[in-house]
């Protein structure tokens, strides 16, 4: 079922505070796709998926290498599930660093320091799911 992201309903919204992992799915230049565990936070008000990793990371590389990737984070528990999809990036920038630990040691625990730490950010266009 399709979903606005815009007006999520209250189920979604509870859904996406709950503590739960996701896969996030990249496309490769080659056209495969990397799939990987990742914790992720979702901010409504503006529309984001965060999820924090470091400079060298897979995940990382891909979107320095290929800005505007389309990226999906998918969350599952038992019959609810969610895939937020949207255009992904990733930056260093201190500020959205420190906003991307910040929710994620809300939602899950706090993270070990990195010097090279990054921020991947999905702005959502599209919600799909059963929640």
């Amino acid at each position: 079922m399709s979903l606005d992201p815009l007006n999520p309903t209250k189920a979604v919204s509870a859904f996406l505070t709950e503590r739960h992992l996701a896969s996030l799915t990249l496309i490769r230049s080659d056209g495969s796709p990397h799939v990987s565990a990742v914790g992720f936070t979702w901010d409504f008000e503006a529309q984001l998926v965060r999820v924090i990793t470091w400079a060298d990371s897979m995940k990382s590389r891909i979107l320095v290498e290929s800005p505007g990737t389309r990226a999906v984070v998918c969350q599952i528990d038992g019959g609810r599930w969610l895939s937020l999809e949207g255009t992904g990036s990733v930056t260093a920038d201190p500020d959205r660093c420190l906003e991307g630990t910040q929710r994620y040691a809300q939602r899950y625990r706090v993270p070990k320091e990195r010097s090279d730490r990054t921020v991947i950010e999905i702005s959502v266009d599209k919600i799909l799911g059963y929640a």
